[in-house]
């Protein structure tokens, strides 16, 4: 090929443009590729730090459709358990443990219950409720509960079979 004065200028054949093109695509998808899990582990990380002991939920105000709002005392109504009727209530106190063993305020006979299940805290008229490492979990309205989480007027707590409805009117 002329260049317009005279010299001959070769055109490099297509495959020698194509390949470093195609292995830049390829670095730069592997690079998005880490840090999109880089941004998951960092996303998982913080949602498990919000779940620290003694930690209030950002946001939450005494006095709107949570614990404390009702004006009388915190308490479980018991849904079903094992050894226990329907309609059964624990005052939850300033706080209170839920399982098996005989250390607990709540005690239930729940087979997947760990000794010492969950706890429920009161915490500036707010009652939290957090799982203590069972080894089957705890289930807040059918979710597992991931570090200490508000309870509203109805939620229901799950360990196993045993379920309880959160009451504070």
């Amino acid at each position: 090929l002329d260049d317009g004065r005279g010299r001959l200028v070769t055109a490099l054949p297509l495959a020698d443009l194509v390949e470093p093109v195609s292995v830049a695509l390829k670095f730069a998808i592997v690079g998005v590729l880490y840090l999109f899990l880089a941004w998951v582990a960092r996303s998982s990380v913080v949602d498990l730090g919000r779940g620290a002991v003694g930690a209030v939920a950002p946001g939450v105000v005494a006095g709107v459709g949570l614990s404390g709002g009702g004006g009388g005392e915190p308490r479980l109504r018991v849904e079903r358990a094992i050894g226990h009727h329907p309609g059964d209530e624990y005052d939850v106190g300033p706080g209170a443990v839920i399982g098996r063993g005989a250390q607990v305020e709540i005690q239930i006979e729940d087979p997947y219950a760990s000794g010492k299940h969950a706890r429920l805290v009161r915490q500036a008229g707010v009652v939290i409720v957090e799982d203590l490492n069972s080894t089957n979990g705890t289930f807040l309205n059918e979710e597992p509960l991931v570090g200490a989480q508000p309870l509203q007027l109805g939620d229901r707590i799950r360990i196993g079979d045993t379920e309880f409805t959160y009451l504070d009117d």
